[in-house]
């Protein structure tokens, strides 16, 4: 047993597919933690711009200001005060046409920010899939792997009249490299899958919830003014 056992030496004596396959598994591996960092620094800026934008909108200024600021900063913005300006400039727009029904009003409103959450929800969930296509596929493919130079290793050892551990460790050794990548590659991908999954359905909640509410103070202001004036705004 004096044959050299490390990582290095097993990578550099497996077959070309099994090595094929840990190139692959490694790349997605590489790939994986650069999506898992970078979904990681978009969630926190998206955390911090709600609560920035939630600050300032409990903080007791006028809708018109708040419409300004968040006209001037959506794009620097969190999701909430995107879809806050969405609804407004639809409000806007629809008392500029003469509109006073009030009902016509808060539709218009509340379809403006439904459809600019769904926009948010499909950027937070941007790169989701790719992770958890790495989480729920690497095993398997690190398990070809090993298959495969199982495989290799035995037939090599056909032609051998005698065969001890000496002579079959080195190829078993080798195939179970593939499987110990594909594990590396799918556990933080499966762990970061689920902490993000349940990040995004926090997120999702606080959007709908802010729409809720902002779709209140909208139908308050409604209910409070003459048909034709702007309702506390």
């Amino acid at each position: 047993m004096n044959q050299d056992m490390s990582i290095i030496e097993l990578v550099r004596h497996a077959s070309v597919v099994v090595q094929m396959i840990m190139l692959l598994l490694l790349a997605g591996s590489i790939a994986s933690w650069t999506e898992i960092f970078r979904k990681l620094r978009a969630l926190r800026q998206v955390r911090r711009g709600d609560d920035a934008f939630e600050r300032s909108f409990w903080s007791g200024m006028s809708l018109n200001e708040l419409f300004a600021a968040a006209a001037r900063h959506a794009p620097d913005g969190g999701p909430m005060q995107r879809i806050f300006a969405s609804g407004m400039r639809e409000y806007q727009k629809l008392r500029e046409r003469q509109i006073d029904d009030a009902a016509t009003l808060l539709d218009g409103a509340r379809r403006a920010m439904r459809a600019s959450y769904q926009r948010e929800m499909d950027a937070a969930e941007a790169g989701l899939s790719f992770i958890a296509s790495v989480g729920s596929v690497s095993p398997y493919v690190g398990l070809f792997g090993t298959v495969w130079g199982v495989m290799h290793a035995f037939t090599g050892l056909g032609a051998l009249q005698q065969v001890t551990l000496s002579t079959v460790a080195p190829g078993i050794a080798e195939a179970l490299v593939a499987t110990a990548l594909g594990l590396f590659a799918a556990i933080p991908a499966v762990v970061a899958y689920n902490r993000f999954a349940r990040d995004i359905d926090r997120i999702s909640i606080r959007e709908e919830t802010f729409i809720e509410e902002f779709s209140n103070i909208l139908q308050r202001n409604l209910g409070g003014q003459p048909m034709g004036s702007a309702p506390g705004l």
